[in-house]
């Protein structure tokens, strides 16, 4: 194997969960380079069935980037067609399908934010419905009988449902038919997906193979975990960071997570840091010579740049230093705009618009704790009224701040 092949390898195995199957990647690596560089075709599909993306999301994006920079072409597939039906994948009730203008929508907006990952230029946009918008009732039947209810009861998801006598709609079952033949309406090379749509890549590779094609390359990556380091990034459970988020929220929440969590990220989410410098940086810590919060803020930099532009990122950097280290002017945070009532709001309303508190009685529990601060000085007083026209710095302990400007709502 040829040094480039074992290097772009070892780039696209970074942070994977699996390569189904390796040496079949390997060859057709070497293919693509003995042929000058013919581009291999990657694929990965988003249902459009939210219409705001978090850094866990990146992750596919991340590893799309990858092989776009090692000269393949990139196809982002959004299942317009697929999002109306509904995938259920980890799911134990049937999920609601979309409506044609909720998918639309949706998918516009994802168009509108994946290029602050992937290269526009060299990447190729596809909606589903192209084929199977031309399709008769009767291909959808054939497509259907090419596997066997006892093979999509394998699928774990299904499995359980079974066992526990909840329904399953019959038109579930053609979720994986349906995301299989995309593969094959593409001639893909390799499929990107999350761990938890492991089932539905090797359908690809099966109609690929029905359909007389080269079967395709399934590639898992894992789920994110979230800043709490214990579950998948969720909007849910509140542990995300959205890509269209304030940029200070970037910087600042990423540098809330801990240090295991931070290798995590690196692997998952870093272009800067390469795989040996990885290594190196591990060691240099290990040893004393380096403080893992310097890391910390280099990841915090590169993702808040990628999502806002550098110099929105070293703002948000100066502004952090300002406000946690005392390094610098904070008025080097980034302002925000907040609307507020003509006769204002109390301290611990006005926390909570400003996005530091979930609640008026979290914020209030933090006041007596005498944890508040408005431009470096203590609030104790809970009926304290701020009013439009007001800016300044609101700070809830160490990490958690904001410069704010109060306008009338």
């Amino acid at each position: 194997m040829s040094s480039s092949v074992q290097e772009a390898l070892d780039l696209i195995a970074r942070g994977a969960d699996e390569i189904l199957k390796r040496e079949e990647l390997e060859a057709r690596l070497t293919a693509s380079m003995k042929a000058g560089g013919r581009p291999l075709r990657i694929k990965a599909g988003f249902d459009p069935t939210a219409p705001d993306l978090h850094i866990g999301h990146t992750v596919l994006l991340n590893k799309m980037r990858q092989f776009q920079d090692l000269g393949h072409q990139v196809i982002f597939l959004i299942g317009d067609f697929t999002g109306m039906i509904g995938d259920p994948t980890g799911k134990n009730v049937t999920r609601k399908p979309l409506t044609r203008e909720d998918v639309l929508a949706n998918a516009q907006t994802y168009a509108d934010q994946v290029f602050k990952v992937l290269d526009k230029e060299r990447t190729e946009v596809r909606f589903n419905s192209e084929w199977f918008g031309q399709m008769s009732s009767a291909d959808m039947i054939k497509l259907a009988a090419q596997h066997t209810v006892a093979r999509m009861l394998e699928r774990d998801d299904f499995a359980k449902r079974y066992a526990a006598q909840q329904p399953i709609a019959i038109h579930e079952f053609l979720y994986p038919l349906v995301q299989g033949y995309d593969s094959v309406a593409l001639q893909c090379d390799v499929e990107l997906g999350g761990t938890d749509q492991k089932f539905n890549l090797l359908m690809g590779r099966g109609l690929q193979e029905h359909h007389g094609q080269p079967a395709q390359i399934v590639l898992t990556m894992p789920l994110l975990e979230g800043l709490d380091g214990v579950n998948k990034m969720s909007k849910s459970l509140g542990n995300y960071i959205g890509i269209n988020e304030p940029v200070i929220d970037i910087v600042t929440k990423t540098m809330k997570i801990d240090d295991v969590l931070m290798w995590r990220w690196i692997d998952l989410l870093s272009f800067e840091i390469g795989i040996a410098e990885a290594a190196r940086l591990k060691e240099e810590i290990a040893a004393g010579q380096l403080n893992p919060r310097d890391l910390k803020m280099r990841l915090a930099r590169e993702l808040a740049a990628r999502f806002h532009g550098a110099p929105a990122a070293e703002q948000a950097v100066a502004g952090w230093n300002a406000a946690v280290r005392g390094e610098g002017d904070i008025a080097s945070l980034p302002l925000t705009d907040v609307g507020v009532p003509a006769e204002g709001l109390r301290i611990a309303a006005l926390l909570v618009a400003a996005g530091l508190m979930p609640s008026n009685a979290e914020g209030n529990r933090k006041l007596k704790e005498r944890a508040v601060k408005v431009d470096g000085n203590v609030i104790e007083d809970p009926q304290q009224v701020f009013t439009p026209g007001f800016e300044g710095v609101l700070a809830v302990g160490k990490r958690n701040f904001a410069r704010v400007r109060l306008v009338a709502a």
